[in-house]
């Protein structure tokens, strides 16, 4: 318990690379990942916009009966 296994010393070595040899990779890295998320959630967004229409079109079809058929129940029953 007192000293260190290989797992210790592999995650410090990571941690001092990324933090002296990386230059100004860490700020890229960062930035990249702003611009990742930034894009998920605008793709996130026009996704949703495009099932509403979707969805509205949908029940804008289904409440025309055709022939005098009777209008479908929505309602949920549990």
């Amino acid at each position: 318990m007192g000293s260190f296994s290989i797992w210790h010393w592999l995650v410090v070595l990571a941690v001092v690379l990324l933090l002296f040899g990386g230059g100004g990779k860490i700020s890229r890295l960062m930035g990249d990942f702003g611009k990742g998320l930034k894009s998920f959630k605008q793709g996130i967004k026009d996704g949703e916009g495009s099932e509403a229409e979707t969805s509205k079109s949908v029940a804008d079809d289904s409440e025309k009966p055709e022939d005098g058929a009777p209008k479908p129940d929505h309602t949920v029953k549990s």
